[in-house]
């Protein structure tokens, strides 16, 4: 440790110190309040101690809060309204140490007792919005029960603007708290076009065309259990969508004026891009995150060995024994697939999109009973494959777009309770076979795509001349 990095140290016990002498106040307060009943007078003997406890107690809190300010990872005017408040307390619990042995009159020190109160709140208020933002309170009345989704829903996807209507709204629930106007981790801001471009301490956030080099892409797909993983793991995690859809927005240019139509879309990414449309989001939020039993933690071993064959395998949110795993850069050969029968408990997530799955595949797939949601997406599954997801009783979405999976194929499905959406876009599925399926999956959300974007006046049209007969 050098002597440069010794304040830094210090600094970072500030969360650790603070709340002692918040108590210790504050305990104080209370029985010099109480003290106004004649029978609890007998407090009074300790409270001049409790005062002069808590103030060298805020004393140590506040230099160690100004050496976490030093940082340069907090606004700075608020980092200033939280010190003064900080210091004001201090030196108010001292100054009423000092009043009480000098034994002022006693309706000045209940005065003083109040404003001290009022003080600590302010001061763990500010504290607070430093850490969590400065709508951290509000936030929660404002949310109308629609925190969970990070993007909210696109009437028309196709329509909207890429980053204005969901990569902005993505990063402002998902990492303004750490990287927005309140808090800099890392000299890092995501809030604007400038600061997303100009990174941080560790490089660059984003470098467009590039997500292999860009770092808040890379740190996305780092293990949870690596100390650099963003989220924080203790922190709402991304889901496989939502780093799917950061990704290709990076890969395309990070563009912040281009509508999602205007987009190169693979057909990979279309599915995922339908998913935040407003029919396919509001199926997704009735989906249950995890099931409500308790599950035992999944095998360290198996975990680390599922993660070297490229599985990204990650809680689906929190601390929970939960698991979502993701093929994104690993293939789906018979070895790695059997690796997962030993989580068969705690998956309930699994991301085999593009990989190639074929119908051999998806039965070494039939015993992880835990599945809630399955993307089979440009997968070589057929009618014969789906016959292997009959028994997952809990599966509640399922991604076959394109594959060659016919209405026959889908048909097999219609004994899982729990289905809620089916996404079938350029599949086998014939168009007059729809309705059936609609009648038969009445419950269900089924996405057929094809949905007809209309051309607008200010769309760029080609305009041929006519063929010469």
């Amino acid at each position: 440790m050098t002597l440069l990095s010794i304040p830094d140290f210090i600094g970072r016990f500030h969360p650790v110190l603070v709340h002692l002498p918040i108590g210790i106040l504050l305990l104080g307060c209370l029985f010099q309040l109480m003290t106004i009943k004649s029978r609890f007078s007998a407090l009074r003997a300790a409270v001049p101690f409790i005062y002069l406890l808590g103030g060298l107690g805020a004393v140590v809190s506040s230099v160690s809060g100004y050496l976490l300010s030093q940082s340069g990872d907090y606004d700075g005017n608020m980092v200033g309204i939280h010190q003064w408040l900080g210091i004001s307390v201090s030196v108010i619990s001292l100054v009423v140490y000092i009043l009480y042995r000098k034994g002022v009159r006693e309706a000045l020190l209940n005065l003083t007792a109040v404003v001290l109160i009022v003080l600590i709140t302010l001061t763990g208020h500010y504290g607070g919005s430093l850490t969590h933002g400065s709508d951290y309170l509000t936030s929660a009345l404002n949310d109308d029960g629609k925190g969970k989704a990070a993007v909210p829903p696109v009437p028309n996807v196709q329509q909207a603007l890429a980053y204005t209507h969901m990569i902005q709204p993505l990063l402002k629930n998902r990492c303004y708290s750490c990287h927005g106007a309140d808090k800099q981790k890392g000299k890092l801001r995501l809030d604007t076009r400038e600061f997303m471009l100009k990174g941080g301490e560790d490089g660059k956030a984003i470098i467009p065309g590039s997500a292999e080099e860009s770092e808040l892409i890379k740190r996305l797909l780092l293990p949870s259990s690596n100390e650099d993983h963003m989220p924080p793991k203790e922190k709402p995690q991304l889901t496989q969508e939502e780093i799917q859809l950061l990704t290709w927005w990076v890969m395309e240019g990070a563009d912040f004026n281009k509508k999602v139509t205007e987009l190169k879309q693979s057909e990979k990414i279309k599915p995922v891009l339908l998913s935040f449309q407003t029919g396919a989001a509001k199926a997704a939020e009735a989906l249950s995150d995890v099931p409500a039993e308790e599950v035992t933690k999944a095998d360290a071993a198996l975990i680390a060995q599922l993660k070297q064959a490229g599985v990204v395998v990650i809680p689906v949110k929190g601390n929970s024994n939960y698991l979502s795993a993701s093929f994104v850069t690993a293939k789906a050969t018979p070895e790695v697939l059997k690796l997962l029968s030993g989580l068969k408990k705690q998956l309930v997530w699994l991301n085999m999109a593009g990989t190639g799955l074929d119908d051999n595949g998806l039965k070494m797939l039939s015993g992880l009973a835990a599945l809630v949601r399955v993307n089979l997406s440009n997968t070589s599954v057929t009618d014969q494959g789906m016959a292997s997801l009959k028994g997952l009783k809990h599966l509640q979405y399922i991604n076959l777009v394109a594959t060659k999976v016919t209405a026959d194929g889908v048909e097999q499905l219609k004994e899982l309770k729990e289905l809620n959406s089916i996404y079938l876009y350029q599949t086998a599925v014939n168009k007059k076979d729809t309705e059936r399926l609609k009648k038969l999956f009445h419950k269900v959300n089924l996405e057929f795509g094809g949905y007809i974007v209309p051309t607008l006046a200010k769309d760029t049209t080609e305009v041929k001349p006519p063929v010469s007969k």
